[in-house]
Parts: C-alpha cells; sequence; structure tokens
C-alpha cells in the first residue's frame, strides 16, 4: 500500500469542472505507470542507480504565476528562492548521491506529522519549513531540499513544483533535475519516482534562471496547493 504521508484537501474545489476533466482524462492515461505508486513502500530500499528506471526531462512551455504562499515565503526567506545561475542546472547521479536523497525522502516523509494549513495556522496556504515536527505537502519538500543542500546538491537544480494529483486536487512536489533525467520526491510515498511515472498533471515550478516561474503544460494552475 502506498505510505499514509502527507496532505489533506482543502482546496480541491480550486479547480474548474473543465480543469478537473482535463486532469481526469490525463492522470487515466497514467495509470498503469502510476501503479508503481502503490508498490513504492516496498520497493525504496531495492532502488539504486542501476535499477533506477530512465527518467525524461519536463519541458518548459512559458512562464508562470507563483502561488502567492511561495512569494510570501521568500518574504521571509529570500535566500531560499534566490536563483544562483552559477549553480549546476542538473545533478549528476552517482550511487552516494541516490542513497544520500532517498535517505533524505524517507527521513523527512517518516518524521513530519501531516497537519493542514488551516489546523496549523489558520490559513488556507502557507509554506515555510516545519521547525516543530508538522506541515503539509510543500514544507516537507522544502525541508528536504534545505537538507540535500546542506548536503552538497545544488539548490538550482531541486526545483518545487505544483502538480495536479490523483484526486485532481493541487499537490507540491520536489523535483530533481538529473543527468538521468527529473525525479520526484512526495511526502505521500517515499519511492523517489521519474516525473511521468507519478500519474500527476505537472503544472508549473521554479525556473532555474531567474526566480520566475515557468509553466509545465498541464491544466489551469491552482491558486493554492492542496493540504495533502
Amino acid at each position: 500500500m502506498r505510505a499514509q504521508f502527507g496532505c489533506f484537501n482543502t482546496c480541491g474545489q480550486l479547480l474548474g469542472p473543465a480543469d478537473i476533466a482535463t486532469a481526469a482524462a490525463r492522470l487515466a492515461k497514467a495509470a498503469l505507470v502510476g501503479l508503481t505508486l502503490v508498490i513504492g513502500g516496498a520497493t525504496t530500499q531495492a532502488q539504486t542507480v542501476a535499477s533506477l528506471p530512465s527518467a525524461s526531462k519536463v519541458v518548459e512551455k512559458s512562464t508562470a504565476k507563483p502561488v502567492l504562499a511561495w512569494t510570501k515565503f521568500c518574504d521571509r526567506h529570500p535566500e531560499e528562492c534566490a536563483v544562483d545561475v552559477a549553480e549546476p542546472a542538473t545533478i549528476t547521479m552517482t550511487a552516494d548521491m541516490w542513497r544520500t536523497i532517498m535517505a533524505v525522502n524517507r527521513r523527512v516523509n517518516t518524521r513530519i506529522r501531516p497537519m493542514t494549513d488551516k489546523a496549523h495556522w489558520g490559513v488556507v496556504d502557507s509554506w515555510d519549513f516545519p521547525e516543530d515536527g508538522a506541515g503539509d505537502c510543500e514544507d516537507y519538500q522544502l525541508l528536504k531540499r534545505r537538507m540535500l543542500v546542506e548536503r552538497g546538491l545544488p539548490r538550482r537544480a531541486m526545483r518545487m513544483t505544483v502538480v495536479i494529483d490523483e484526486l485532481n486536487e493541487g499537490h507540491a512536489v520536489l523535483m530533481i533535475r538529473t543527468d538521468r533525467g527529473d525525479y520526484i520526491l512526495d511526502n505521500k510515498t517515499s519511492a523517489v519516482l521519474p516525473w511521468e511515472q507519478t500519474g500527476y498533471v505537472f503544472v508549473k515550478r521554479e525556473g532555474q534562471d531567474n526566480t520566475a516561474w515557468v509553466s509545465l503544460g498541464g491544466v489551469t494552475s491552482p491558486v493554492s496547493t492542496a493540504n495533502r
């Protein structure tokens, strides 16, 4: 079964009927590869660089408006949002690098308690580090990125990303861009998956050349990420 990490629904209603229909159609096409998530917990330990499935790179479409809560997060933590173009835009995957990524993903997923922003802070959407040990989807991913930066990975190659999940709701994941393709760290599973095997519709993510966000060609962006 999928590990029970993560976020609760608070803003699924932000998607209109047409968006939901589009997302549902795309998710249906991804259903077979999306089954990887179901056995993710069982395969996590077995994943190695040699067995890592090949991933493609997500294609950017155009500029996109960032989530409002992200903008407020950047006001509080500008160093987390700055883009250093001197850093590599992709990570060269090695066995040690893969073990580090897997370990951080598992550690954060198992140690942070899932809690909605409404229950936590009294607001629909707030992005921040789960300093008190509780948070929702984006908080997990922000902590993972900070921990990976502390372990020497370039922040520029790790991008906060907004998707539409299997429930047709907004969700935040961390995209790691590598020489083997783009992989996803998710609080819903401790398996690290190629982006196209998540079953999600990819909406937008942080850019790599400046602080603007970029569209990934998904459905109309939700105003905020769901607390899942």
